[in-house]
């Protein structure tokens, strides 16, 4: 059984979107190397107008999506022991070593939220994981699920076709990813740096790590506070 994402959302009309396209998409449709399934939630309101979501206990403003129609539509899903996860702007920061985790399992269910948010008990009850792909809040959850969706299945064996072309890819060994160039050499009068026409295969490896270094230092202070610790770890 391939890869299968199957998204809970109001909007089924949003996926595929970008997972439709390219080397992702030909591998869903054409070579089924991924599976794609929606579950529209209005589906299972208690209301003969679609309704699903309420006023907020407390009060406040908007609305919430009310617990038992999202426990429905969830019900209505074969899990298959696939992890639950909740679009959330308060959830645990997506990283690429959970993505790594879940692309080598059945799947994933994405619950995608609207409004004001899912009404907690269903969270708790069903024991979904809150997911945040950013320090950012959507409207809606299905931008958040499409990011997690194609993280997972790019990583699925024979999407991309080229396994090496992973290897050093940003977060792969906790380090961002070096700067690519191609033709022309020479481009608004930028040129293309000369180590990289040089033909010296450890010279490229070696300005490679010492950019992929570098960049991370300025720009991701954790992720090279986290490296320097791994790599003190390994010289003990």
């Amino acid at each position: 059984m391939p890869f299968t994402a199957t998204v809970l959302t109001m909007f089924p009309e949003a996926f595929p979107g970008p997972l439709g396209v390219s080397l992702i998409g030909s591998a869903w449709r054409e070579r089924g190397l991924w599976r794609l399934e929606t579950v529209d939630i209005r589906d299972f309101s208690l209301d003969k107008r679609g309704f699903l979501d309420d006023t907020p206990a407390g009060g406040g403003p908007g609305q919430v999506m009310r617990a038992d129609v999202v426990a429905a539509a969830l019900d209505s899903v074969e899990r298959d022991g696939r992890p639950l996860l909740y679009m959330s702007a308060r959830g645990r920061p997506l990283t690429q070593a959970r993505v790594a985790d879940w692309s080598k399992g059945a799947g994933l269910v994405l619950l995608c939220g609207r409004f004001e948010g899912v009404d907690q008990r269903v969270i708790d009850a069903r024991g979904f994981e809150e997911i945040a792909v950013g320090d950012a809040v959507l409207a809606g959850g299905e931008a958040a699920a499409l990011v997690v969706i194609e993280a997972c299945v790019r990583l699925a064996p024979g999407v991309l076709g080229q396994p090496e072309s992973l290897a050093e890819e940003s977060f792969e060994d906790g380090l961002l990813e070096h700067p690519q160039y191609t033709r022309p050499r020479s481009f608004e009068g930028l040129e293309i740096p000369e180590v990289l026409l040089s033909g010296h295969h450890n010279r490229v490896a070696d300005w490679r790590k010492n950019l992929r270094e570098e960049t991370t230092r300025e720009r991701r202070p954790d992720l090279w506070a986290a490296h320097l610790a791994k790599q003190q770890a390994k010289g003990d």
